[in-house]
């Protein structure tokens, strides 16, 4: 069979690739190797130290700029947040006392010089922001964990204002995954080996014509922080799809993009606003967010009250102000040609937007999606557990968890998605004031008619029409 010529651009990325592949090693030559069977410890691999968070920046970029939009436009709300293990049947009361020493010590912890001088560095922060983080420091009284009677179930709950309890979330979630994980076998060449195989898969899809971009959002999630190091700087080096990470500690290391603009925690904070009604949060937050960033941090997370009212809300004035939308619940590719037909309907070339998907993706699924898309609008992916645990084949499961805010300023808050399972609310009436508001369904429950009354252009395909994870394996 006679061997396929390559053009340009793809001798060019080959020999890119193979530039990186012959410095990587070369370092890993004269770099010790680390055992295979290694235990993972609360991530004292990588940063030496006892603790499992030992910079402030160890957490994803949006904490940093929804902390700046708090302090300059919303400063005196409340709020509450709580902590929730999706994962059935386990406990986790026994790290309780684990989870209080790391809390105790993250109040310890400010702001390095190095830090302070990489967010003066960034033209999305203002000077009166980086001078409120020089004195910043985590609050204990603003957090506690405890458990029920039985030592059963683990409460963790933060309470304050928004300013100062949100950054907890990512810490929290942090600090319970390592712990979760602590002890596990970590098998570095097995886990080496199977990161080196997916990002060949990526490669080939690049060498292939198929445009797209993956940073890593596994900060989270990850099996331990010193191999989300190791998987950050490995596919910079050997996949130029891979553009950065949310995690602002690495994107400091690595000196690679930072990625992040905003999440739930936004929209659940305007549903407790005395001067903006509940039907109109989602369009207010959309506006201050806009008016501070003035076009930067431009992808807006889609899903908070279900897609349909989100583009009943994202008109043409938010369509060309915003850089694209965040999918993070709903069948990938329905939501995929519904926003293409919503830009269309607008006016807007769909190829100038970027569509980023970050829901519970592998590799397998997030290359059938960017076939499925390629070439009709910017492909952009964020991918988490599987990058920073799963690819590692370890014997036991991360865990699926969250923490929401679950009260603003007295009042409760809701996060509605297109996913069964993730809504989070204690009041069942607020959820049903808030559909009702809303005019609420899911994009999985909507009927093709439907779509096409609000979306001419609207193409009828799922994920199940493409992507077949069995055959992919």
């Amino acid at each position: 069979m006679a061997t396929k010529k390559l053009t340009k651009s793809e001798k060019k990325i080959e020999r890119a690739i193979k530039a990186k592949k012959k410095a990587i090693e070369e370092m890993e030559k004269s770099t010790p190797k680390k055992p295979t069977g290694i235990k993972v410890k609360d991530g004292a691999d990588f940063y030496a130290h006892k603790h499992i968070i030992n910079y402030l920046t160890e957490t994803d970029l949006y904490k940093f700029t929804q902390q700046q939009f708090y302090l300059l436009k919303r400063s005196e709300d409340e709020a509450k947040w709580e902590f929730k293990c999706r994962t059935k049947g386990v406990n986790l009361a026994p790290l309780c006392k684990r989870i209080n020493e790391e809390l105790d010590w993250l109040c310890t912890l400010q702001f390095q010089q190095f830090e302070l001088d990489w967010f003066k560095k960034q033209n999305y922060f203002t000077k009166k922001y980086v001078e409120f983080l020089e004195d910043f420091k985590l609050k204990r009284r603003h957090i506690k964990c405890y458990t029920d009677a039985k030592n059963t179930t683990l409460f963790i709950e933060a309470e304050g204002s928004q300013k100062y309890v949100s950054p907890w979330e990512i810490y929290v979630l942090h600090i319970v995954q390592a712990l979760w994980m602590n002890g596990e076998e970590l098998d570095w060449d097995k886990a080496k080996t199977n990161l080196d195989k997916e990002i060949e898969k990526i490669n080939a899809a690049t060498r292939a014509g198929i445009k797209f971009t993956i940073s890593d959002f596994s900060v989270r999630r990850t099996i331990s922080s010193d191999w989300e190091d190791y998987m950050v700087g490995r596919m910079l080096a050997m996949c130029p799809a891979f553009v950065g990470t949310s995690n602002v500690y690495l994107a400091i290391k690595h000196n690679c993009t930072a990625i992040g603009t905003f999440a739930h925690e936004l929209d659940a904070t305007y549903q407790g606003l005395s001067d903006v009604t509940i039907e109109m949060a989602q369009k207010q937050k959309l506006t201050d967010w806009s008016d501070l960033y003035d076009g930067k941090l431009g992808i807006a997370l889609s899903d908070n009250y279900g897609f349909k009212a989100f583009l009943k809300d994202f008109g043409l004035k938010f369509a060309k102000l915003f850089d694209g939308c965040r999918h993070d619940s709903g069948d990938p590719i329905r939501w995929g040609e519904m926003l293409i037909a919503h830009y269309k309907k607008l006016g807007i070339d769909p190829t100038t937007k970027v569509a980023c998907w970050s829901d519970s993706l592998d590799i397998d699924k997030a290359l059938a999606i960017a076939k499925h898309f390629n070439g009709r609008i910017r492909i952009a992916f964020g991918i988490g557990t599987y990058l920073g645990a799963t690819v590692c084949g370890t014997k036991r499961e991360p865990l699926s968890m969250v923490m929401k805010v679950v009260e603003v300023n007295g009042k409760p808050a809701v996060k509605l998605s297109d996913s069964t399972g993730k809504t989070m609310c204690h009041d069942e009436d607020h959820i049903n004031y808030v559909k009702m508001k809303y005019n609420y369904k899911s994009i999985d429950e909507m009927t093709v008619e439907e779509i096409l009354e609000m979306l001419p252009d609207f193409k009828d395909v799922k994920l199940s029409d493409i992507y077949h994870p069995a055959k992919a394996a």
